[in-house]
């Protein structure tokens, strides 16, 4: 077997393949330069890391659920009800920084269990399980803090949403473990190989011997666990817990991994493209409140970004359908 050249290795295919999306990314990053003196500096750019890292750990998991044709709904209720329960051990409770954060992940990746278990043993539509899930969910955290603030002034929880190391921001090394975790599951392992199976066509997989449900059941567990991660830091970040900790979270995630590339039919996407999508939403975001646009306006901007990476995607699969139907037709 020859060794591949450096032409042929798999940052060079990364970067064409998403060659469109990066230019859009370096474009407005220049424009942003040029508009606002305050945004190409080292401070700033720490700024968008913090800001970026939750939306980055949920369309990681996000990636996952779309690429198996999915949608999970509720992300935003779990960062809620993980960064609520893991505020109210430690401040209201007493329990150490380990116990509330486990606390935390674990009832968070409950309710993702629970999401698994209908979606992978029913054919209810994931949108209507998750859906359910996200009420619930902010019932939960509703329940538990009795609509109260709970404030969080340990130390140890706040170093992971405020904490650096050498000067740079803890959220760079938690972006880069997530990010390396995602894609080596997906890239490296059975269970990716799976997943892009399933998403692909269900049936074919099922017949060649893939446990689907299996597949499903740890795709939104895996989800689950990302959200939960990202409530803790959430709360680390801002000190205070709410019910109304991640809402849109969802929503910024999504947008992140269409915007990234990956299909919403399923079968097609990376964890790169989701990177850089994400990246770009971050982006946008900052220069706009850099810019002093009015929220409501920003919320229009990110809508008509998506419609564009929605109309992108469905060209590109109609294409794909065409260039398809002329081999056969040849």
């Amino acid at each position: 077997m020859e060794k591949k050249t450096w032409k042929e290795s798999g940052m060079i295919q990364m970067f064409k393949s998403h060659m469109g999306i990066l230019a859009g990314l370096l474009i407005l990053c220049a424009v942003l330069s040029v508009m606002t003196t305050s945004f190409a500096t080292v401070t700033n750019f720490f700024n968008v890391v913090r800001q970026v890292t939750i939306n980055l750990f949920l369309a990681c998991g996000m990636t996952y659920v779309i690429l198996l044709s999915g949608i999970d709904l509720s992300v935003g209720s779990v960062i809620a009800v993980s960064g609520c329960i893991s505020a109210g051990l430690i401040t209201w409770n007493g329990m150490p920084v380990y116990v509330g954060i486990l606390g935390g992940v674990l009832v968070g990746m409950l309710l993702g269990a629970v999401n698994a278990w209908i979606i992978s043993s029913t054919n209810i539509p994931a949108f209507i399980v998750t859906l359910a899930m996200m009420n619930i969910g902010r019932g939960i955290a509703r329940i538990y803090t009795k609509a109260q603030t709970i404030s969080v002034l340990n130390d140890q929880y706040m170093f992971w949403g405020m904490g650096s190391i050498f000067g740079i921001p803890i959220q760079l090394f938690c972006i880069i473990a997530v990010v390396a975790v995602s894609s080596f599951i997906l890239n490296r392992t059975q269970m990716g190989r799976h997943i892009y199976a399933v998403g692909g066509n269900k049936q074919a997989a099922q017949y060649s011997g893939i446990r689907v449900k299996k597949v499903t059941f740890f795709v939104f567990i895996y989800c689950s666990l990302l959200a939960s991660l990202a409530g803790i830091l959430t709360v680390g970040r801002t000190f205070t817990a709410t019910m109304t900790l991640g809402e849109s979270a969802e929503m910024d995630a999504i947008s992140a991994v269409v915007l990234g590339g990956t299909s919403m039919n399923g079968g097609r996407g990376t964890i790169s493209g989701t990177v850089i999508g994400a990246i770009v939403i971050g982006v946008l975001k900052n220069g706009m409140n850099l810019l002093g646009i009015d929220s409501s306006w920003q919320f229009i901007v990110q809508g008509i970004v998506i419609l564009i990476a929605v109309y992108l995607d469905y060209l590109k699969q109609k294409g794909i359908k065409l260039g398809r139907k002329a081999q056969v037709n040849a």
